[in-house]
């Protein structure tokens, strides 16, 4: 890997697709065009806040919008499926001239950033991991989940460098070393998890056992984007894997969910469900750096 982060963002070396159609946009994009963070999503509504605005938006009933208690506009369509909810991004144009110092200048992209982060595929090669009930390894699960959150995150305009593109092994401590030359802002390890009993399910954030206060932070915005795809969450634990200790920078590891649970097994070989795994992970990092 000859790529440094000092350089401008061209796209990761990975090949797939993202991205989602032009007239709709998850409530995350929509916030995120508007300066704003989600701050509470419930079965009704969905708030959106910064420390001058709150913007509440009614998924049923009515679907109405309110800009600081004042109603704006309808909602309109809203599409609850995937277990995301996107609305039209029409609304951008009717919720930004009620907002207090609202941006300037019509439907500005999302500004672009300079961090530089590494996204780690766990396994590769002759290092296959775990093997699912399924029949299917977890070095496959890894590198497509891995390829997905890095063009996610190239097309934000941060600069993403991967340790592996493709199934060829890496050493541990190489895949550190990789983040260390690049001085990465920010290292994320992606693996799937594995247990004797097969009842246990969920995602989990692991992070160095003497790890950063950024580390931490990483993990905490990561682990609530994951929230959203609908798993059981272990929430952020401390662990001594040399990928972690390693790195200088910041550096998380994220276990998406257990091989050998048949449910979980299922839904992490699911292309469409690895499309909300990268999504949610992609989120995390972008309100981490936000």
């Amino acid at each position: 890997m000859t790529a440094s982060c000092g350089q401008p963002a061209d796209g990761p070396v990975v090949d797939g697709q993202s991205g989602t159609g032009s007239q709709m946009v998850t409530v995350g994009e929509l916030g995120r065009l508007l300066g704003l963070r989600v701050s509470e999503t419930t079965s009704t509504h969905v708030i959106l806040t910064d420390s001058a605005n709150t913007v509440l938006i009614f998924t049923i009933g009515g679907a109405r919008v309110y800009v600081n208690a004042k109603r704006v506009a309808e909602a309109g369509e809203i599409d609850k499926s995937g277990g995301q909810i996107r609305v039209s991004r029409s609304l951008i144009s009717k919720i930004r001239p009620a907002m207090q110092h609202p941006a300037g200048g019509p439907e500005p992209a999302l500004r672009r950033l300079s961090a530089c982060v590494v996204i780690d595929a766990g396994h590769g090669g002759k290092d296959p991991g775990a093997k699912s009930v399924l029949g299917f390894y977890e070095k496959n699960v890894n590198i497509a989940v891995a390829s997905k959150v890095a063009r996610l995150l190239s097309e934000k305009g941060l600069r993403v460098k991967m340790t592996r593109s493709g199934d060829n092994f890496v050493e541990l401590d190489e895949r550190a070393a990789i983040a260390n030359r690049l001085k990465a802002d920010l290292f994320v390890s992606i693996h799937s998890d594995s247990f004797p009993k097969s009842s246990r399910r969920g995602y989990t954030m692991y992070v160095a056992r003497s790890a950063s206060r950024s580390s931490f932070r990483a993990a905490g915005a990561i682990a609530q984007a994951m929230s959203q795809t609908g798993l059981a969450s272990h929430g952020t634990q401390t662990a001594g894997y040399r990928v972690l200790t390693g790195t200088q920078g910041p550096a998380v590891l994220v276990e998406l969910g257990y091989l050998t649970n048949r449910r979980e097994a299922a839904l992490l070989k699911d292309p469409y469900f690895q499309n909300r795994l990268a999504q949610a992970i992609a989120n995390g990092i972008l309100d981490y750096f936000s």
